[in-house]
């Protein structure tokens, strides 16, 4: 999607002018001695802002109707930043998505660690970004990937729910098609992703301020988060696994069991308490069709590639303004 194009044009300029020189990549990495093209990465990091989008990504925050909080402070969700340094516990659902974003050592066979740098932090910016065009808040920053919560105090869970799967379906996207084919224009081994994502009802969620004074962050403490991240090692490359909650709320046919893929019935359950009867199955999340379906998707009828359906501007006519041009048509003119 085009949305991306200036994260895509930012990741190119950097493989282009960060490259190693031929001599250096004969050499073994721990011998590397700098020998690069142009690349600056002061330079290069500056053309991200740090409190705004960039102009690409901006037409899906108008068409989503959100403006995303840059004041967010990892660690200390808004709703919950007075329980810091407290010993006070709330119990409230949230939504946790971890995405882990994989292969990215590769990228050092050819390029410096600052090169590396630039490239892997501008795919973490677009996620980040992403995440709070869809109102998610990112609790913390883990190597190159996110974990996320999505819900607050007064937000149904379905449409936390709603908005953590199309976040991270938005996002793969970008991941499978328009910067593999960046990758691949390169000749570098692709980076995907792998992305988990559950719930955890009130009675299951405590948050409460984990650690001490300053070494401390509000989290929330539950067996569904810590799902959340368990489940992105069963999904698939540039895969999204789910739980059982998570289906339940949404009810739809986008979920398969991620045993039916591995064909192995092992798989099926990603926590079994046998002692309780309590089995919790995780599945995989058809996010390509799940995205394709939604109402600001077009899907190219020839190419199959997806794109923003972009509003339509409308000028306000007057009928006695357009009666000149209507009369000589009197079947669909009325004065």
């Amino acid at each position: 999607m085009k949305i991306y194009d200036d994260y895509l044009n930012k990741i190119r300029f950097a493989m282009d002018n960060g490259r190693k020189s031929s001599s250096v990549i004969s050499k073994s990495l721990s011998s590397f001695d700098g020998g690069v093209n142009s690349f600056n990465y002061s330079n290069f990091a500056a053309g991200i802002p740090n409190d705004s989008l960039l102009p690409s990504i901006s037409q899906l925050a108008t068409i989503v109707g959100n403006n995303p909080a840059f004041n967010q402070k990892p660690g200390q969700h808004p709703d919950f930043a007075h329980l810091k340094k407290t010993n006070n516990i709330e119990n409230h659902y949230v939504v946790s998505m971890f995405i882990d974003i994989k292969n990215s050592t590769g990228l050092f066979k050819r390029y410096s660690p600052d090169t590396v740098f630039g490239i892997t932090n501008t795919i973490q910016k677009a996620a980040i970004h992403t995440t709070l065009i869809f109102g998610g808040y990112v609790q913390r920053l883990q190597g190159d990937g996110l974990f996320v919560y999505f819900g607050r105090k007064n937000q149904l869970q379905k449409t936390a729910l709603e908005n953590s799967l199309q976040s991270a379906s938005v996002f793969s996207y970008f991941v499978k098609t328009d910067l593999r084919k960046l990758f691949d224009e390169e000749g570098v081994e692709a980076i995907y992703t792998r992305i988990g994502i559950d719930i955890g009802n009130d009675q299951d969620t405590v948050w409460a301020s984990a650690g001490m004074g300053e070494i401390s962050e509000v989290t929330t403490c539950g067996l569904h988060t810590s799902l959340a991240v368990k489940m992105q090692s069963s999904a698939a490359s540039n895969g999204i696994v789910a739980g059982d909650n998570v289906k339940s709320i949404i009810q739809s046919d986008f979920f398969s069991p991620v045993s039916k893929r591995k064909n192995d019935e092992n798989e099926r359950y990603i926590f079994i308490d046998k002692d309780a009867g309590y089995y919790y199955t995780q599945y995989d999340f058809d996010w390509e069709r799940y995205l394709r379906g939604l109402t600001y998707i077009a899907t190219d009828p020839v190419t199959g590639n997806l794109s923003l359906k972009l509003p339509v501007a409308v000028t306000s006519r007057s009928i006695p303004s357009m009666a000149p041009i209507a009369v000589v048509s009197k079947p669909f003119y009325r004065e």
